[in-house]
């Protein structure tokens, strides 16, 4: 009985895959790579299969998982330098309305990487995961809402504390520079959040104060990144 023909759909499909499946094999092979623990192989493959050709987004995707790989064994700050560089020059800056049609889109590094664009929560956001996938602490890491002295605009940008009690370096899209909280005169913090809770400047030191898991938006994205295989404790 002659085999069946198989469509070039599923010919390409069957390529792919294999092409990912080599790539996870040098994900795991690699030892300066084992804090990442993040499957790029089923994510990536789930989102091929999706919109069959990524074109400038599997670039952008490629050369996010690349840095990763770099950067496993680099001090922090080399770290921080390098992923806040990337993230502001890989996406441009689009409100949600335009990239997601809806008012606000906590989008995952991956989301926002297939689109190419994002606001200041998605960089914020991409920044975050992709050091905490490298093995930052999570409390070193604070995403933080702020509002510019001019004109009371929310903006949220990425805080790293370097140790217990230091001022925070800010990991902004606004500028490519990471510089010190006290050298940043424009914005206001309002508040802030990571894995172990939510912040509020002026209660108890700038303690924990709130459950992250109030925060739904957060909860949100956290469950989209468990998804696309980020394993690294809550987040």
């Amino acid at each position: 009985m002659p085999a069946r023909s198989r469509s070039p759909e599923w010919t390409l499909l069957r390529f792919r895959l294999a092409g990912w499946s080599l790539l996870l094999v040098c994900l795991w092979t690699d030892p300066g790579n084992v804090r990442a623990n993040w499957e790029f192989v089923s994510a990536l493959s789930t989102f091929e299969y999706r919109h069959q050709v990524l074109g400038p987004a599997r670039e952008r995707l490629e050369a996010w998982n690349q840095l990763l790989r770099d950067l496993s064994r680099r001090p922090e700050y080399e770290q921080l330098n390098a992923i806040n560089r990337f993230f502001n020059q890989q996406l441009s800056f689009k409100e949600d309305q335009r990239t997601w049609q809806q008012s606000d889109y906590w989008a995952t590094p991956i989301e926002a990487l297939l689109k190419g664009a994002g606001d200041c929560e998605d960089y914020a956001l991409a920044k975050y995961f992709s050091l905490r996938s490298l093995g930052v602490s999570s409390d070193k890491l604070r995403l933080t809402y702020v509002k510019a002295r001019r004109g009371n605009r929310p903006h949220m940008v990425l805080a790293y504390y370097p140790s217990p009690g230091a001022g925070p370096l800010i990991l902004d899209n606004l500028s490519s520079d990471i510089r010190s909280a006290a050298q940043r005169q424009d914005p206001n913090p309002v508040y802030a959040f990571n894995a172990e809770g939510l912040y509020l400047p002026g209660v108890a030191g700038n303690t924990r104060s709130i459950d992250p898991k109030k925060l739904s938006r957060w909860q949100d994205v956290l469950k989209k990144m468990r998804d696309e295989g980020f394993t690294v404790g809550n987040g």
